[in-house]
């Protein structure tokens, strides 16, 4: 797709409003993730994955747009230029903030299924006087007999 060519007032005032409207769009949909991921609905949170995937390709072709034509936004619209630059570096933190949500439920719910993984293989092996023993297996691997595959609801 060619990005807009900017020759006047009106056409950079134009390609300008229209990133701030996609940033801020964009913004809303990252709070509004962020807020459901840490009440821990996850599934809310995640709901507008293609709103989100839309609205950040969308933003990006507006920057790289704006970057094509910054001498003329430079010359037709310098004080919409430096709201964009303000607004932008606040769209910045709300970007890390839900950056930092995310992988922390990542870390979160890979921390659980490891302990969930660990506490059903604990529970599955044998002790011998208190210590953990290894059967052998038929197969020539170690504890391969009494594995099991691990099993998660996602009803919960």
């Amino acid at each position: 797709m060619k990005s807009p060519r900017v020759i006047d007032r009106a056409g950079a005032q134009t390609l300008i409003a229209g990133v701030m409207d996609t940033m801020q769009a964009l913004e809303a949909v990252l709070a509004e993730e962020s807020a459901q991921v840490r009440a821990g609905r996850m599934r809310e949170g995640l709901a507008q994955a293609d709103r989100k995937s839309a609205l950040a390709a969308a933003y990006i072709q507006g920057l790289e747009a704006s970057k094509a034509n910054a001498i003329a936004l430079a010359r037709f619209a310098p004080d919409a230029i430096e709201g964009l630059k303000v607004a932008h570096r606040r769209f910045a933190g709300v970007v890390e903030a839900n950056q930092m949500v995310l992988a922390t439920a990542r870390s979160v719910s890979e921390s659980l299924v490891k302990t969930l993984a660990d506490e059903v293989s604990r529970s599955r092996t044998p002790t011998l006087y208190g210590v953990p023993a290894t059967t052998p297996s038929p197969y020539g691997r170690p504890g391969a007999a009494g594995s099991q595959p691990l099993i998660l609801s996602r009803s919960l």
